[in-house]
């Protein structure tokens, strides 16, 4: 079904970037696999999948990181796809000190969002070359109805992926370039355990009808079914994957 398609995904290393990657490549694509610093991961994924694609390394959290990963990315062959997953959630307090506010909001919005924005004007300008293409982003449910005080930079980074998604979709799906956001609620990863690490699981799972945490294969089957070629009416489309959590 992917057959031909060339997809980068960021954040590959992570429970839900390595599904996205197994999913892509069952059916038939080659991947871009970034990590951020752990290359053995990168590698040994690269491995499990039949050497079916490459890795590269970029830490996001720097400005000129995301634009430099892409034409490394682009130098490997032409591209037909771009996930954004890579993501941090980071917590600090309304009435922390003025400058570790002012981190970890900057740096949340450069890794969750900036970095996203710059690969997405990247994509863009390849895609306009080279007869289309399609990029995915890795938003959340918590981008769509708001988020805990300590974690506000998570959800506004989140909001404004969403944001992104539609904007593309409506102003570059005349030139084959579409845009799709999915918007978890709760996933089973190491982020998710660590939350209930120090919340407790009724924190996490109180809300959620079916009870249960989504798994990442569920994710990474759902964004290999997105690039499809016969998915393009998705164009513009936030797809919620929350239990029932959040209905809209």
């Amino acid at each position: 079904m992917l057959q031909g398609q060339n997809i980068l995904v960021t954040g590959a290393t992570g429970a839900i970037g390595q599904a996205i990657c197994r999913a892509l490549v069952a059916d038939g694509a080659r991947v871009v696999i970034h990590y951020s610093r752990n290359r053995d991961a990168a590698t040994a994924l690269l491995a499990e999948l039949g050497g079916q694609g490459a890795c590269l390394g970029a830490d996001l959290a720097h400005p000129e990181a995301a634009s430099a990963l892409w034409a490394q990315a682009e130098a490997l062959g032409p591209l037909t796809g771009l996930v954004n997953n890579a993501g941090i959630r980071s917590e600090v307090a309304v009435d922390a000190p003025l400058d570790q506010w002012q981190a970890v909001w900057e740096r949340e919005m450069r890794v969750n969002f900036l970095a996203a924005v710059d690969l997405s004007r990247a994509a863009i300008l390849h895609f306009r070359q080279h007869g289309g293409g399609r990029i995915v982003s890795m938003a959340s449910r918590a981008g769509q109805r708001g988020y805990a005080s300590n974690a506000m930079a998570y959800g506004a980074s989140k909001a404004a992926l969403i944001n992104l998604t539609k904007s593309i979709a409506q102003s570059h799906g005349a030139e084959g370039i579409t845009a799709v956001a999915l918007a978890p609620g709760w996933v089973q990863t190491e982020m998710a355990e660590a939350f209930i690490a120090q919340h407790g699981a009724a924190a996490a799972l109180t809300g959620i009808p079916v009870g249960v945490m989504a798994q990442p294969a569920e994710i990474g089957e759902l964004v290999a079914f997105t690039f499809r070629p016969s998915q393009t009416s998705l164009n513009g489309a936030v797809l919620d994957v929350n239990g029932g959590s959040y209905l809209r």
